[in-house]
């Protein structure tokens, strides 16, 4: 019997929970070509929702579409590789139409293809120095444009872990190279998401940096409790099992209905059941799911200060006003000018996420060990 419940990879078919608002509003911003930025904790959904709606989107002949994960590019010309691979493998399947389109479109960085046995997938490796180059990174940058323009087409670029343009050699440098091309490209709608919430925001919304005002910023929300236990009750009837509403919603409450958790301890919970799940099952799945994760929590605290530990101690527990005497002195954070420093310092390290009214720690399981356990 296949289980039911997904997590650690994209969520589709009847895997795909709710976001209907967020489906319509990013379908429609994709058909329209409006530049959209998708902002929300790791590991909501966002790769997932971005392929739902790009499945549906690939029905239209009349557009391109393309995704780049930029995540292994740490350079600027790591960066135009897997672009320029990306945006032709998208426009030409077959393996002719690609090499010619290679020779024609980037001949001048003398390309070479590669091709896989076991895959059959092709892609081009570079034999020059992009230095040499520099003149033809424009080239590349307005080439999804060119393409849509001589095919009659529309383009949809979405590119995950958008944030790694910030740790180039020249991030701000790079950024208004890559707005002023994009800007000027009417037949093009760029889609970047990302893992790193606060320095997506900061290069979205900092009115100092490039991208500032690009277009529409989407801000993903927990998917609901109600929506978790129509799903969790509905892949347990599917396959011979059953768990009450009560049951199912204790296990979203248990985490947070954060979605990656969500489905683990729906899976944890359906493999410990053989008929009827309850609440002492859940219970026991949880408690299994913390002690599973607790060597890598406890990695985690071994990388931190002592006021760090304190301070995500103080977050776990519910405390609001860190600056106050009462939480200093019950922490040992020291002085209320400290607490500026450690919010940043776990905030880079993505441990916390700074939200408009509150702080939280990112990942609901590690705040319960905190809480619980440590």
């Amino acid at each position: 019997m296949d289980i039911p419940f997904v997590y650690g990879k994209i969520a589709d078919g009847m895997n795909f929970i709710d976001r209907e608002e967020d489906s319509k509003k990013l379908r429609n911003n994709l058909l329209g070509l409006v530049n959209t930025t998708i902002i929300s904790p790791r590991r909501w959904g966002k790769t997932s929702l971005v392929c739902h709606v790009l499945e549906e989107i690939k029905q239209d002949k009349d557009f391109l579409i393309c995704k780049v994960d930029i995540f292994n590019c740490r350079t600027e010309a790591q960066f135009y590789q897997t672009y320029v691979n990306a945006i032709l493998t998208a426009s030409f399947t077959k393996m002719d139409e690609f090499i010619l389109a290679a020779r024609k479109y980037v001949g001048t960085f003398g390309p070479k293809l590669s091709l896989s046995d076991s895959s059959m997938k092709y892609e081009l490796a570079f034999g020059i120095d992009f230095k040499d180059k520099q003149y033809s990174f424009d080239e590349i940058l307005d080439l999804p444009q060119k393409i849509a323009e001589e095919k009659g087409k529309k383009f949809i670029i979405c590119i995950d872990e958008f944030q790694n343009v910030n740790v180039y050699d020249d991030p701000l440098g790079f950024q208004r190279k890559l707005r002023s091309h994009w800007q000027m490209h009417n037949r093009v709608g760029y889609c970047m998401f990302g893992s790193k919430r606060h320095m997506l925001l900061d290069i979205f919304s900092n009115y100092e940096m490039p991208f500032y005002k690009f277009g529409d910023m989407m801000f993903l929300d927990k998917i609901s409790r109600e929506e978790w236990v129509k799903y969790i009750t509905r892949r347990f009837d599917e396959t011979g099992k059953h768990i009450s509403r009560d049951d199912a919603s204790l296990i979203a409450k248990l985490v947070e209905c954060h979605p990656y958790y969500v489905q683990q301890l729906a899976q944890l919970s359906w493999l410990h059941t053989s008929e009827t799940c309850d609440a002492a099952i859940v219970e026991s799945a949880f408690e299994s799911l913390v002690n599973q994760l607790s060597l890598l929590f406890s990695n985690i605290i071994d990388n931190l200060t002592a006021k760090q530990i304190a301070f995500l101690q103080a977050i776990a527990n519910g405390e609001k006003n860190f600056s106050s005497r009462e939480v200093l002195s019950r922490y040992d954070l020291g002085t209320s000018a400290n607490i500026k420093n450690l919010r940043k310092a776990l905030q880079d390290k993505d441990l916390i996420d700074i939200l408009p009214d509150s702080t939280v720690i990112q990942d609901p399981v590690f705040s319960y060990w905190l809480k619980k356990k440590y």
